[in-house]
């Protein structure tokens, strides 16, 4: 039997890219144009506006906030004196930016959909971007067909990254300097449940939010599901974080399309126990 959620925090436009940070819950309320925060026990705060739609979030070594400004293509860093360019993403990003993950020294991961999938045409496959700490930006890997939610292991080893439109979850090798290798497939999905945000617990296991399905999936390598969360309407994407990081936040929407959300406003961040703690980054 699937597990059930409670409601945290509702009213949100269109909760993405949760990350837990000293004590609360961070996220972007990606069609209302803004970081939030909210704690435990749902009182929630407005971090900083981002025009741009804001997706993932991370930090720098030094506490800085970096959130991925979708429609502009671009990593913002937040700044004493507010929002700062940190890297334009303009010219490996193929169409809007999106998710992303910080490793240990401030390196981000962000991927980008590849294409405007709203609009007939051919799919094009999107390359995931390396951000180094100072703002260089490099090609970390080709060929993906939606990079969404991404986690590094604990020993910062391993990169696992969700492909979308592929329906699987996808492992790297991370070298010293931040590059990938050993492309491999990690766990294939059932058909019809497509990875979007995704986060990573202490005994290697992969929660996956399936939007199609409105569960997420506890996934283990090779593609075992030993665990299914039932949330209100759509998951969207997951964090395993408060004390002991034994809570599962998911953020939640009954619609996709950024007017409806707007109109709609029935986000949610739901809240669920589980017996295994999160582990690894985000």
């Amino acid at each position: 039997m699937a597990l059930r959620t409670e409601v945290l925090l509702d009213g949100l436009s269109f909760g993405e890219g949760p990350r837990w940070h000293e004590g609360e819950l961070w996220f972007s309320d990606m069609h209302h144009h803004t970081v939030m925060a909210v704690d435990p026990e749902g009182r929630s705060r407005e971090v900083v506006r981002v025009e741009g739609d804001p997706s993932g979030l991370g930090w720098l070594p030094d506490g800085r906030l970096l959130v991925v400004s979708m429609r502009d293509r671009r990593l913002l860093r937040l700044d004493p004196d507010g929002l700062r360019e940190h890297a334009d993403l303009s010219a490996i990003a193929t169409w809007h930016c999106n998710d992303m993950v910080c490793d240990a020294r401030g390196r981000a991961y962000v991927g980008n959909f590849g294409f405007d999938f709203t609009q007939p045409g051919d799919r094009c496959d999107a390359t995931l971007a390396l951000v180094m700490p100072d703002g260089e930006v490099r090609v970390a890997a080709t060929g993906l067909a939606f990079p969404n939610g991404a986690v590094i292991t604990a020993d910062g080893g391993t990169l696992i990254l969700g492909e979308s439109f592929a329906g699987r979850l996808t492992a790297f090798d991370v070298a010293e300097d931040g590059s990938l290798s050993g492309r491999r497939v990690w766990a294939q999905l059932e058909r019809g449940e497509a990875p979007d945000g995704i986060c990573l617990d202490a005994e290697g296991a992969v929660w996956v939010a399936s939007p199609a399905s409105g569960q997420v999936l506890r996934v283990h390598e090779g593609g075992r599901v030993s665990e299914r969360v039932s949330v209100s309407t759509k998951a969207i994407a997951c964090m395993l974080g408060g004390p002991g990081r034994r809570t599962l936040f998911v953020c939640t929407s009954s619609v996709l399309d950024p007017d409806e959300c707007r109109a709609k406003r029935d986000g949610r961040i739901e809240v669920v126990e589980v017996e295994v703690p999160g582990a690894g980054l985000p």
